[in-house]
């Protein structure tokens, strides 16, 4: 059996290149989302992943960003907890397997497939993952302000809703000041 078989993939001919229109990551995801359309199973895939890679940007995903992952699928995609782990799982896993190949390619995608509504309803609740072991890592937001751009959003969209959590943004929290 050669490599390519034990991995699923029949020839190195049948790997799909990265750019393809839709992910590799997303695509995985909506599989495991059989029971929705495909429209809403592409958007939660995305919305996953793109919470994932936030809260994975400082290379460490706490339990509490993790619980409001879920909390947010089971809220925006109208699913059960169940499967709200899963997605939530599925997409932490490809994060961090593929993250810095897929990161453009699925919020690109995201993009194309949300309005502007979602798209900020997105932009707030990546703050509310990122705030919720209350502290925002300067690396965090800096992810955060990617995002926006790679959404085609308006930088005063970023300093809005970034806004909403100033109090748990390192950058912005008191430190002892030298003695002069």
């Amino acid at each position: 059996m050669s490599l390519w078989k034990l991995f699923g993939i029949e020839s190195q001919d049948a790997v799909s290149p990265v750019s393809s229109s839709q992910s590799e990551t997303v695509t995985k995801i909506t599989e495991a989302l059989d029971e929705l359309s495909v429209e809403q199973a592409r958007f939660l895939a995305c919305y996953a992943y793109i919470l994932s890679r936030v809260a994975h940007a400082d290379q460490y995903v706490s339990e509490e960003e993790t619980q409001v992952m879920e909390s947010l699928i089971v809220s925006e995609g109208q699913l059960p907890k169940k499967m709200a782990v899963i997605v939530v799982q599925m997409a932490r896993t490809q994060n961090v397997l593929f993250g810095g190949i897929e990161n453009y390619v699925v919020t690109r995608e995201f993009n194309k497939i949300a309005n502007r509504k979602q798209k900020m309803s997105l932009l707030h609740c990546l703050y509310a993952v990122s705030a919720a072991n209350q502290s925002i890592s300067n690396i965090e937001d800096s992810e955060i302000r990617q995002v926006t751009r790679e959404l085609k959003l308006r930088h005063q969209d970023f300093i809005s809703a970034r806004l909403h959590f100033k109090k748990y943004l390192d950058i912005l929290k008191s430190h002892p000041s030298p003695e002069n």
